[in-house]
């Protein structure tokens, strides 16, 4: 099972990346100014993980693929890491859509 790690930053925003199993982020938020704030965006990938549409496909401009995924409100709610070829993010992807729904949260803050 998937986990959400929140921690805080130099700035004082909150982020949460959310690790599979064999410990690799596979989703990293932006900075929030609140914990509460932090915690609503995991609740927000928990719901919206499952659903293909929510996912969008991006190549950056090195040439690597990446995906954001986005509420239903069409805000980008989590960014993945860059990967070589369109298979490795397809893979991403399937490891958000089963880790993120049942994933525990770790509070390092």
């Amino acid at each position: 099972m998937g986990k959400f790690e929140i921690k805080k930053r130099s700035n004082d925003e909150f982020q949460f990346n959310l690790k599979a199993t064999n410990g690799q982020v596979i989703l990293t938020s932006e900075g929030y100014s609140s914990k509460s704030g932090c915690l609503n965006g995991v609740d927000s990938v928990k719901t919206n993980a499952p659903y293909d549409s929510r996912y969008e496909r991006k190549i950056s401009a090195n040439g690597k693929h990446f995906f954001n995924l986005k509420s239903t409100n069409g805000q980008v709610i989590g960014t993945s890491e860059m990967y070589e070829n369109n298979s490795g993010r397809e893979n991403g992807i399937e490891s958000v859509k089963s880790n993120a729904p049942n994933a525990s949260i770790e509070d390092q803050t």
